[in-house]
């Protein structure tokens, strides 16, 4: 398979020295696409700033902010059989970003943000994607829930969520729970390595194929 993954957390700055982000670590998406990359798939990864080395064999295209990755996935998200966007995309960025370093001039500072880009809401109808779409999901609360609406909303094969809200799994863990919801049925995945887990997402994903074919 030709596959596209995004992974990682994106930064948009607020000046020189600060951004905004998130906990994302990019483990998994470098699990998926390193597992791509072993079974002899053709692999292209659109990462955010992660501290990972860059697996092997896989076509890296680093990125930083979330304009930067919908840049980065609109350029080469076509012809790509299945397209993974397990990147954490901040959801808002500053307004405007400040030449030089804010000063501790007062006792609050007030930021207005403004919505990024939808990365993956953009796949169907901006991008015109027609190949196997698979989102990620990442909660505290309602999991299942929220997963099938992003489901729903996003036009996704497959969305895989987990629950952040656990101990020892998710965010900066070398190991993670997910639950696989499709439009028809949920197949909850126990707690494995994220290793593991992409070798197993993967097959899931095979399997979409094998049936859309």
């Amino acid at each position: 398979m030709n596959l596209l993954v995004t992974a990682g957390a994106t930064r948009e700055p607020i000046d020189p020295v600060r951004y905004l982000t998130n906990r994302s670590s990019g483990k998994m998406g470098y699990a998926i696409a390193s597992a791509g990359a072993q079974l002899g798939h053709r692999v292209t990864l659109i990462s955010g700033p992660t501290s990972l080395d860059i697996p092997s064999h896989v076509d890296f295209i680093p990125v930083e902010t979330a304009q930067e990755m919908l840049e980065a996935v609109k350029l080469k998200i076509g012809g790509k059989d299945a397209a993974i966007f397990s990147a954490a995309v901040a959801d808002y960025r500053p307004a405007s970003v400040s030449d030089s370093k804010i000063k501790k001039t007062a006792d609050a500072l007030t930021l207005e943000l403004v919505q990024n880009p939808d990365i993956l809401g953009s796949a169907r109808h901006q991008f015109k994607y027609d190949g196997i779409l698979v989102g990620f999901a990442a909660e505290t609360e309602n999991l299942e829930t929220n997963a099938r609406e992003k489901l729903r909303q996003k036009e996704c094969d497959l969305v895989v969520a987990n629950d952040i809200s656990k101990k020892g799994i998710g965010f900066d863990s070398d190991h993670n729970e997910v639950l696989l919801v499709y439009p028809e049925h949920t197949r909850p995945i126990p707690i494995d390595s994220k290793e593991r887990l992409a070798h197993t997402l993967l097959q899931a994903i095979h399997e979409l194929k094998v049936v859309g074919s």
